[in-house]
C-alpha cells in the first residue's frame, strides 16, 4: 500500500533505537523526509547512517532532548514545520510509589506528558495551515491496563492522553489527527530495562522474568519493533485522516477487556 505521504517531513523523537527507529525506517522507505532526534550523539549518528542505507533516502539526525526547551528548539530547527510528529521518550523505571519524590514525578511528567504537549503546541498551527498533520504519541498499555510497579507511567501518560482527547476533536476538521499508540511487551531496549528493574525489585533471575512475560501474553511472544513501526506509519498516512483521539493498543491481545 502506498501510504500517500511521499515528500512529507517527519520528526521522530527516540528515533535512534526501538519502536522509534522502526517507525522512522518505514516512513523513510515511504519517501518521507525523516529527521530522528535522540540524546546519545554516537548512537544517533550510527542509526541515521544505517537508516539512510536501508531506506535509500537520506535520514537526518539531531541531538535533542524532548524533555528540555533547548532540546525541542534544536529538533524544530533541524526539522522546521514537520507534517508528522512522533513523540517518544523513555518511560520511567518500575518501583514503589513510596520512594518517588516530587522531583521524580516532575521528571516523569516532563518526559511523558509536558514535553509531548509542548511539541504539539509548537507544530499544530502549522499543520492546520497546511491542512495536513499526523501526531502520534508512543505511550504505553499502562494507560488502559495499569500496573502497580508502573505508577509513574500510569499517572503521567494518562495525563497526556486526557489532553489529547480534547484537542484532537478540534484539529481533525483540518486534516490534523492526534493519536496515542499503547504498546504492550516488545523486544526492545526499553523492555530489557523494564525487566532489569523487576529483577532489582524481586531478586528473581532476569531470564526467568523475561520468559515469564512472553508466556503470559496470548501471542506467547514479544512484539517485534518492525510490527510497531508499520502500524505507526499507517496512522501517519494519508489514509488515516478519520482516526483521531484514539488510544490504540498493540499488545498481542494482552488487554483483557472488550472495550
Amino acid at each position: 500500500m502506498d501510504l500517500g505521504i511521499r515528500g512529507r517531513k517527519a520528526l521522530v523523537f527516540g528515533g535512534s533505537r526501538g519502536m522509534g527507529r522502526a517507525t522512522a525506517e518505514v516512513l523513510a522507505r515511504e519517501g518521507v523526509q525523516v529527521t530522528i532526534a535522540a540524546r546519545n550523539a554516537a548512537v544517533l549518528k550510527q542509526a541515521a547512517e544505517e537508516l539512510s542505507a536501508a531506506a535509500g533516502i537520506a535520514v537526518a539526525h539531531v541531538v535533542a532532548d524532548l524533555t528540555r526547551p533547548a532540546g525541542r528548539e534544536a529538533a524544530l530547527a533541524a526539522c522546521p514545520d514537520p507534517d508528522i510528529l512522533i513523540n517518544n521518550a523513555d518511560g520511567p523505571a518500575p518501583g514503589d510509589f513510596r520512594d518517588w519524590t516530587r522531583e521524580t514525578w516532575i521528571e516523569t511528567l516532563d518526559a511523558t506528558m509536558l514535553g509531548p504537549i509542548m511539541m504539539i503546541r509548537a507544530v499544530i498551527d502549522g499543520m492546520i495551515a497546511r491542512r495536513f498533520g499526523r501526531i502520534v504519541n508512543i505511550s504505553s498499555r499502562s494507560v488502559k491496563s495499569p500496573q502497580a510497579e508502573l505508577g509513574l507511567s500510569n499517572g503521567a501518560r494518562s495525563g497526556l492522553v486526557g489532553f489529547v482527547a480534547g484537542l484532537s476533536r478540534q484539529t481533525v476538521r483540518h486534516n490534523v489527527t492526534i493519536n496515542n499508540l499503547l504498546p504492550g511487551i516488545f523486544a526492545s531496549d526499553a523492555q530489557v530495562n523494564h525487566v532489569k528493574g523487576l529483577v532489582e525489585m524481586t531478586g528473581r533471575p532476569y531470564e526467568e522474568l523475561w520468559q515469564e512475560r512472553a508466556r503470559s501474553n496470548p501471542a506467547l511472544r514479544y512484539g517485534e519493533v518492525q510490527e510497531f513501526g508499520a502500524y505507526c506509519a499507517f496512522i501517519c498516512s494519508a489514509h488515516a485522516g478519520y482516526i483521531t483521539g484514539q488510544n490504540l493498543l498493540i499488545d498481542g491481545g494482552a488487554y483483557p477487556g472488550t472495550f
